[in-house]
C-alpha cells in the first residue's frame, strides 16, 4: 500500500495544491488516499454536505435595512426562492450548490411538507434563536465519499405553535422549552429518517435512506426526495448566472437528467419503493409563488411551494403537467409496519461515470465498501487507551466538524442594490438615515465552501470560531485546514486596511485575534516526519502582518499599547455592550484586548523564527514582534497605577477610562486569565542560529532590566533537565501562583467540567456599578443568560466554553515545558494535593471529557434530554456537542450542533489517551497525539 500511495503522492504534487500536499506525512496521505481510493485528478470534494440547513432568517436573505428574523421567515421559506443559497434536511450538493439534493417528509398532519429545519428566531426564544429539531450526525470522511445522519420525525403533528408559545411565555431565568419536552415523542411515536451516502466514484453517488417506525402502531408516511436547482436566473446578471436555464426532465419510468453549463449533466435514478413499485415524478420550478404578496392563500401553479401544495393541501393543477422543471422530487407513499423498516434508494452519477446497473449487486457492495474505509479512518485516528465510549464521542465529533462545512455566498455589492426576483422592492433610502449594514464591505465577495460553526443557529461564519475548527481539522484533513486559514486571509475576505470580517451580522464587529495562533498550530500539527510546509506558513504570515497593523492602528486608542477591542466574542461578560460607545463616554482598556494582542505577538515571534531558519530577512520580524510583546507586557503590568494588575487582589481587570482617571472593574472573569495565554518557550539554540535577532534582544535585556520586576522576561531556568530555555510571560512567577490560585480553587474559576468563564464568586457578591441611577450588575450565572445583549443566547458569565479551556490548557504546557516539576501547585486549591503544570492541564482535560462520558448509570452530563430519552437504547449514544457548558451540572446550552469548536473534545480525549499509553520517538522522547503546543521554535 505504501508504494501505491507514494506513486499516486506524486502524481498529485504534478496536478494541483503542491503547497498542500507536501505538508502531509507518508502516514496522513495513506490514510486519505485509502479512505476513499482516491486516484490522480480526481474530484472527491465536489460534492458534500455543503447544503445549509437554514438559509432563511439570515442578514443576507433580508435587505441591508431590513430585520432578517421577520424579513424571512421560516414558513416564507416554503415558497419564496432564496438569492444567495439553499437549505434543505440532511441534503448535499455541489461546492458552488448549483444542484441541491434533500429530502422531504410528511406525516399526513403536519401542516407543511418538512423539508427544512425549524426552529425560533432570536427575538421568540427565551434565549435567543434555537433550532427545535431532533438530528445528528454520525459518520463522514473527509472526502464525504461516506456520510451518515439521522433526523427523528415525529408522527404526530409537528408542535410549531407549542413551542413558539410555551418559548414566548418562559422567561431569561427559565430553561429552553425543547421539542423533547413537548411529549411528541411519547411511546416511541416517531420515525428515524436515517441517511447514508456513498461515492463509487467522485460524481456516482448513492444514495440509500432507511426509516425505522419506533413506534407501536403502523403509520403513514409521504416521502419526497427532492433534487433542484439553486435560482440564479431570477436574479439580473452575475458571475454565477448559466447563460442557458439549467432543468430537470424525465427520460425514463426510473431516471431524470440534469443539465447545468457548468455543472454538467447527470442522470438521476431512483429505485422501488417498499411496495416494488416506482415513485411518482413531480416536478415544478425553483420560483418565488408571487401571488403570495398579495394573497397568502394563493395557489399558483409550477412555484417553489408546488409540492407542499400538491401533497399536503391536496391542490390539483399547481405541478408542473411537464415532466420537467427545475425542481424534481420522486414521490413515495407507504405504510410502516410497527417496529419496522422500509428503505429507499436514489443514485446522481454524471453522464462520464454511469453505472450498468443502478441498483444491481454492485450498489450495496459499494455502501459495505465504503462503510469499512470509513471505519478504518475513525480507527486510524484513535490513539491508544481509548475506551469504546471514547472512540465513538471521537467519531461523532469528527463527524459533526466534516459536515458542518457549508456552500456560503455573500456579495456585498450586489446585496446592497436589493434585487427583486419578483417580489416588492424595499422603500428608496432617505437622506439621514444611517448606512446599511456591512456597507463598508464593498470588496467583500465570499462564495466558498467554509467550516461553519452550527448550520442552523449560526449558518454563517464566524472568524475565531473558524481558527479553534481548524485544530481537530488538522488531524481530519490537513489541506482543508490549511485552505480555510488562508481563505480567510485572502483579498476577498480581509478588509483592504487589514481588519478580517468578523460574522454576517456584522463584519466590521472585532473576534479575538487568535488566527495567527491558529496558523502555527495548523503547521506544526502537519508537519510531522521533517515535512514543513513553509509556504503555507510564509503566505499566512505576509497577511497577518497586514491584519496585525489594523489592530495596532485602530484599537490602541491612547498609542499606550493598551487595547480596547470591543466585545472580543466574549458577548455579555462584562457590564457593558464592549461593542458599543460606552454610556458613561470613556473607553475601556481591556485586559482581554491586550493579552490578545501580546497573544498575536507570541504567534507572530514563533512565525518568524521558523521562517528565519532558512531565510535571515525574518530575523527583523522576530525582532519586532519580541519588542512589541514586551511593550505589551509593560503597558499591562506597569507599577505606576496604570496597568491593568491589580496587586490587592492579585488579578487582571479591566479598566474604564474616564476623565482622566482609570477605574478597575474588578469581575474575576476569564479576561483576566487570557493574560497566561501569551506564555512562550524561547530556546537557546534555536537563538543561536538567528545572530541579527540574538543581538538585539542582548541589547534590549542589558537595557531594560526594570522589566524583570513585573514580568516573566526571559528568565533562564538551568535548574530544568531540559535546560537552555527561556521564558517570556505576561505575569511575573509570583503573578502566575497568585492568578493559579483562582483558577485551580472550585469556588471560584475550578468547575467539574473545565474552567468557569466566570468566578463563582460572584454568585454571593456580584460586581455593581451605578450609571444614571440604574444599577448595572454581573452576577454569576452558571448557565444561560438573564441578560438580552446579543441576542441573549448567549452567556459569558459562568459557563464552560471550549475554545478558552483549550487555550489555557496550551499554556500550562508551555509554562511546564519551562518549569518542569520545579513549579507545583495545589490542585485543586487548599485539597492538599499537590501537582505539576503538566498534570494540571491534564486534569482540566479530563473535566472536559466528563462532559460527554457515559457514567454506569449510562448518563452523559451534557445531555438536555428526559430520563426516558436518556434510557432509550435509539437515544442513549447520541451525542451532541453544544456551544457552552452549565458549570455546575455540564447541561449543554446555546447551539445545540456547534461541532465547530466543541469539536476541540477530539483532541482533547486523544492527547488524554496517549498519556495512558505514551508512543516513543526515535529520540526516546514521548509525543502526544497532537504536537506539543510548546514545540521549539525554529527547531
Amino acid at each position: 500500500m505504501r508504494t501505491s500511495c507514494k506513486i499516486i503522492r506524486h502524481a498529485c504534487l504534478c496536478l494541483s495544491g503542491k503547497e498542500l500536499i507536501e505538508s502531509m506525512s507518508e502516514v496522513e496521505w495513506e490514510r486519505l488516499v485509502s479512505e476513499a481510493e482516491r486516484e490522480p485528478g480526481a474530484n472527491w470534494k465536489r460534492w458534500g454536505p455543503y447544503l445549509a440547513e437554514r438559509q432563511w432568517g439570515t442578514v443576507r436573505e433580508s435587505t441591508a435595512d431590513g430585520d432578517p428574523w421577520l424579513n424571512f421567515t421560516h414558513e416564507e421559506a416554503t415558497w419564496r426562492t432564496y438569492r444567495w443559497g439553499e437549505d434543505g434536511l440532511l441534503g448535499i450538493c455541489d461546492r458552488q450548490c448549483r444542484l441541491c439534493f434533500g429530502l422531504a417528509l410528511w406525516n399526513g398532519k403536519d401542516p407543511i411538507l418538512k423539508e427544512r429545519l425549524f426552529g425560533l428566531t432570536g427575538p421568540e426564544g427565551n434565549h435567543g434563536e434555537d433550532v427545535k429539531e431532533a438530528y445528528y450526525y454520525l459518520d463522514s470522511t473527509p472526502s464525504h465519499s461516506y456520510l451518515k445522519s439521522l433526523y427523528k420525525y415525529p408522527q404526530g403533528e409537528f408542535p410549531y405553535a407549542e413551542l413558539r408559545a410555551e418559548n414566548a411565555r418562559r422567561s431569561r431565568q427559565e430553561p429552553e422549552f425543547e421539542l423533547t419536552n413537548t411529549g411528541i415523542f411519547d411511546e416511541s411515536r416517531y420515525f428515524d429518517v436515517q441517511m447514508e451516502y456513498a461515492k463509487a466514484a467522485d460524481e456516482d453517488i448513492l444514495i440509500r435512506i432507511t426509516i425505522f417506525n419506533r413506534g407501536p402502531e403502523d403509520a403513514p408516511l409521504h416521502f419526497l426526495p427532492s433534487w433542484w436547482y439553486r435560482n440564479t436566473w431570477s436574479w439580473g446578471p452575475t458571475l454565477d448566472r448559466p447563460s442557458e436555464k439549467p432543468g430537470l426532465k424525465q427520460i425514463a419510468d426510473n431516471c431524470l437528467k440534469a443539465e447545468h453549463e457548468s455543472l454538467g449533466e447527470f442522470q438521476l435514478y431512483s429505485d422501488v419503493g417498499p411496495d416494488g413499485e416506482l415513485p411518482e415524478w413531480l416536478f415544478t420550478e425553483n420560483e418565488t409563488n408571487t401571488w403570495r404578496f398579495e394573497d397568502p392563500n394563493s395557489r399558483r401553479p409550477s412555484c417553489k411551494d408546488a409540492f407542499h401544495l400538491a401533497v399536503v393541501e391536496g391542490v390539483e393543477g399547481v405541478v408542473n403537467p411537464r415532466p420537467k422543471g427545475t425542481k424534481a422530487a420522486a414521490h413515495f407513499q407507504c405504510v410502516i409496519p410497527a417496529g419496522e423498516s422500509v428503505q429507499f434508494r436514489l443514485r446522481m452519477s454524471a453522464v462520464d461515470e454511469l453505472p450498468v446497473e443502478p441498483f444491481g449487486a454492485g450498489f450495496d457492495e459499494i455502501f459495505e465498501q465504503r462503510i469499512e474505509e470509513a471505519d478504518r479512518f475513525a480507527r486510524s485516528l484513535v490513539a491508544p487507551g481509548l475506551s469504546s465510549d471514547e472512540e465513538q464521542i471521537m467519531r461523532q465529533a469528527n463527524a459533526g466538524l466534516l459536515c458542518t462545512k457549508q456552500f456560503y455566498h455573500y456579495v456585498i455589492p450586489r446585496w446592497l442594490e436589493n434585487a427583486g426576483n419578483g417580489e416588492k422592492e424595499p422603500a428608496p433610502r432617505q437622506p439621514g438615515m444611517p448606512s446599511p449594514r456591512n456597507a463598508d464591505w464593498g470588496h467583500l465577495y465570499n462564495r466558498n465552501i467554509i467550516s461553519m460553526p452550527d448550520k442552523w443557529e449560526y449558518p454563517w461564519y464566524a472568524a475565531w470560531d473558524l481558527a479553534f475548527h481548524l485544530i481537530p481539522f488538522s488531524k481530519i484533513d490537513p489541506y482543508f485546514a490549511k485552505e480555510q486559514a488562508i481563505l480567510f486571509l485572502r483579498e476577498w475576505y480581509m478588509h483592504p486596511n487589514g481588519q478580517l470580517p468578523a460574522y454576517e451580522w456584522n463584519f466590521s464587529d472585532v473576534n479575538p485575534p487568535v488566527h495567527a495562533w491558529a496558523c502555527w498550530r495548523v503547521y506544526q500539527m502537519t508537519a510531522s516526519n521533517g515535512d514543513r510546509d513553509r509556504n503555507f506558513l510564509e503566505r499566512v504570515f505576509q497577511k497577518l502582518l497586514l491584519n496585525f497593523t489594523w489592530w495596532v492602528n485602530r484599537k490602541d486608542i491612547r498609542g499606550k499599547h493598551v487595547f480596547s477591542g470591543g466585545f472580543l466574542g466574549l458577548d455579555n461578560i462584562g457590564i457593558f455592550d464592549r461593542s458599543k460607545p460606552l454610556p458613561t463616554g470613556g473607553h475601556l482598556e481591556q485586559a482581554d484586548g491586550t493579552a490578545w494582542m501580546a497573544f498575536f505577538c507570541s504567534s507572530m515571534l514563533s512565525i518568524a523564527f521558523e521562517l528565519a531558519d532558512d531565510n535571515p530577512a525574518y530575523e527583523d520580524m522576530a525582532s519586532k514582534f519580541f519588542e512589541h510583546y514586551v511593550s505589551i507586557a509593560e503597558a499591562m503590568n506597569s507599577l505606576d497605577g496604570t496597568g491593568l494588575w491589580d496587586e490587592e487582589d492579585g488579578f487582571y481587570y479591566d479598566h474604564l477610562h474616564l476623565d482622566g482617571r482609570s477605574i478597575p472593574l474588578k469581575i474575576r472573569s476569564i479576561v483576566g486569565l487570557i493574560p497566561l495565554f501569551t506564555v512562550d518557550v524561547l530556546f537557546d539554540h534555536t537563538i543561536e542560529k538567528l545572530p541579527a535577532f540574538r543581538k538585539r534582544m542582548e541589547w534590549f535585556l542589558k537595557s531594560r532590566p526594570d522589566l524583570q520586576r513585573f514580568m516573566t522576561y526571559m528568565e533562564r531556568d538551568s535548574e530544568t533537565s531540559n535546560g537552555g530555555h527561556r521564558l517570556l510571560a505576561i505575569p511575573t512567577r509570583e503573578r502566575l501562583l497568585r492568578l493559579l490560585r483562582y483558577l485551580l480553587d472550585e469556588d471560584e474559576f475550578l468547575s467539574d467540567y473545565g474552567i468557569r468563564s466566570l468566578s463563582k464568586f460572584h454568585e454571593e457578591h456580584p460586581f455593581e456599578y451605578e450609571l444614571n441611577g440604574e444599577l448595572l450588575r454581573v452576577q454569576y450565572l452558571p448557565a444561560e443568560s438573564d441578560s438580552g445583549l446579543f441576542g441573549g443566547n448567549s452567556n459569558w458569565r459562568g459557563p464552560i466554553w471550549f475554545p478558552l479551556n483549550y487555550l489555557l490548557i496550551e499554556a500550562l504546557e508551555r509554562y511546564h515545558t519551562f518549569y518542569g516539576k520545579t513549579l507545583r501547585v495545589e490542585c485543586p486549591t487548599r485539597s492538599g494535593n499537590y501537582m505539576d503544570l503538566q498534570e494540571v492541564a491534564d486534569e482540566i482535560r479530563r473535566r472536559l471529557a466528563r462532559l460527554f462520558l457515559s457514567d454506569e448509570a449510562g448518563d452523559r452530563p451534557s445531555y438536555a434530554r428526559t430520563d426516558v430519552l436518556l434510557n432509550d437504547p435509539h437515544w442513549r449514544d447520541l451525542v451532541l456537542f453544544y456551544e457552552y457548558f452549565d458549570a455546575e451540572t455540564g447541561r449543554g446550552l446555546g447551539a445545540s450542533h456547534q461541532t465547530g469548536w466543541t469539536a476541540l473534545i477530539s483532541p482533547i480525549l486523544g492527547t488524554l489517551a496517549s498519556r495512558c499509553r505514551p508512543q516513543q520517538h526515535g529520540n526516546g522522547q514521548e509525543s502526544e497525539l497532537n504536537e506539543p503546543a510548546a514545540a521549539e521554535h525554529g527547531s
